[in-house]
């Protein structure tokens, strides 16, 4: 997978392009890893359970996302509502701002 950064309303974002080439069996998935105890996020209570005792309050403005804002500082980590569109520009913005605690590898 690859993929261009694009730069809209102050926001970057990556934009992932697959390959019309590429075997759906060689696709890696990526999966975000919280590396204390190695566990796969596999939803979003997981998520904010780990978050919440790293110190990350849930931030309830925008219903449309999930979110998150740790009070010494100001990082804000946004989530689509729905886990199925949790793609890996998400979990590389969790994995810049808590770097000691995940990791996304490729499953």
């Amino acid at each position: 997978m690859a993929g261009v950064w694009v730069f809209k309303n102050g926001v970057v974002r990556l934009v992932e392009n697959t390959s019309s080439t590429e075997q759906p069996s060689t696709a890696r998935r990526k999966v975000l890893v919280f590396t204390p105890t190695n566990e796969v996020i596999g939803s979003y209570a997981s998520l904010e359970h780990r978050l919440m005792a790293l110190g990350w309050e849930r931030y309830y403005e925008d219903p449309d996302l999930l979110q998150f804002h740790k009070r010494s500082s100001l990082d804000l980590i946004s989530l689509p509502i729905d886990f199925a569109r949790f793609k890996s520009i998400h979990m590389y913005d969790i994995v810049v701002k808590n770097r000691d605690s995940f990791r996304v590898i490729d499953m």
